[in-house]
C-alpha cells in the first residue's frame, strides 16, 4: 500500500487539477502496484482538504453500479465517493467553469431520515430510513485523464476510484416521493440533450435495485466505524450510460410520474 506522504501527494495533485482544470496523467499508470485500497486512501485524503478548507459533507454517491460497468472495469462491486455541500446545484443554468471534462448521468436519489449503519443493513431498512426519493442528474468529471494522453488506454478503477469516484456535482429536480410508494425498479428515465432523446432506462438497471446500493454502501462503511447519516443525500448509482456536456448544451430528465427538470451548462 501507499505511504502516507504519497497519498498526500496524490490528493493534492487531485485538489490542484481540479482549481486549474488542467488534468493528471493516471496514478495507476505512475504507480503500476496501486491498489482499490490506496484509490479510497487518496480520495479520503482529498476529500479532507477540502472539508477543512471549508466545505461540509452532504451525502456520498455509488458509482459502477450496473454489470457492464463493473465487467469493462475488471471489479466485481460498486465503488463509492463524497457529495460536499458546493456540488449542489438547482434545475437552470450550471457553470461549466466548474468543470473539465462533465458527463451527465440519470439517477435516483435517497434522502434519509434515520441514520444506516452496520455490516447487516439491507433493502427493508434502506427504505424505514429513507424520508424520500427524488429524481437526480449526477455530473460527473475527470480530474484524472479518462484516456491516457500518450496511449489513449482508459484509466483504471483505482484512478477513478482516487478522483472521488469521478463525482464532481448534481442536480435536483422532479417530485419528492415515498420510497414505498412507488416500484423503484420500474422507475424509469429519458434524458433528452438539445431535444433529441439520448438515453432511456429503468432503475433497475441499478443492480435490480437502486435501494441494494445504498445498503452496500452502509455496509462498506461500517469496518471504517463511519455511518449514512440522517439528512444525507445517496445517489444510488447511474441506470444510464454518462453523456458528455459542453458549453450550450440544454437537457431535459423526463422521470415520467416523478417529474421533469431541465438545465443548461453555460
Amino acid at each position: 500500500m501507499f505511504d502516507q506522504e504519497l497519498v498526500q501527494q496524490l490528493a493534492r495533485e487531485l485538489h490542484e487539477a481540479e482549481q486549474s482544470r488542467r488534468q493528471v496523467e493516471h496514478f495507476s499508470k505512475r504507480f503500476p502496484g496501486m491498489t482499490v485500497a490506496d484509490g479510497y486512501a487518496i480520495s479520503r485524503t482529498w476529500v479532507a482538504m477540502k472539508i477543512a478548507g471549508g466545505r461540509q459533507v452532504r451525502g456520498h454517491k455509488i458509482g459502477l453500479t450496473s454489470r457492464a460497468m463493473q465487467q469493462a472495469s475488471q471489479i466485481d462491486e460498486p465503488d463509492y465517493g463524497t457529495l460536499l455541500d458546493d456540488m449542489f446545484f438547482e434545475p437552470g443554468e450550471i457553470p461549466t467553469q466548474r468543470f473539465i471534462a462533465p458527463r451527465v448521468e440519470v439517477e435516483l436519489a435517497f434522502i434519509l431520515k434515520k441514520t444506516l449503519q452496520g455490516n447487516t443493513v439491507d433493502v427493508d431498512d434502506v427504505l424505514a430510513a429513507t424520508d424520500y426519493v427524488q429524481p437526480a442528474i449526477e455530473i460527473i468529471d475527470a480530474r484524472i485523464e479518462q484516456f491516457d494522453r500518450h496511449t489513449r488506454a482508459p484509466r483504471k478503477v483505482f484512478d477513478t476510484i482516487s478522483d472521488n469516484a469521478a463525482n464532481a456535482g448534481l442536480v435536483l429536480g422532479g417530485h419528492r416521493t415515498d420510497p414505498r410508494a412507488v416500484d423503484l425498479p420500474w422507475v424509469g428515465a429519458i434524458l433528452r440533450q438539445n431535444g433529441v432523446v439520448e438515453e432511456t432506462g429503468l432503475a433497475a438497471g441499478v443492480q435490480g435495485h437502486p435501494a441494494l446500493g445504498v445498503a452496500w454502501l452502509a455496509r462498506k462503511l461500517a469496518p471504517w466505524g463511519e455511518r449514512l447519516e440522517a439528512g444525507e443525500v445517496v445517489l444510488a448509482g447511474s441506470f444510464t450510460r454518462p453523456v458528455p456536456a459542453q458549453r450550450g448544451d440544454a437537457f431535459l430528465a423526463d422521470y415520467g410520474p416523478l417529474g421533469r427538470f431541465a438545465f443548461t451548462f453555460t
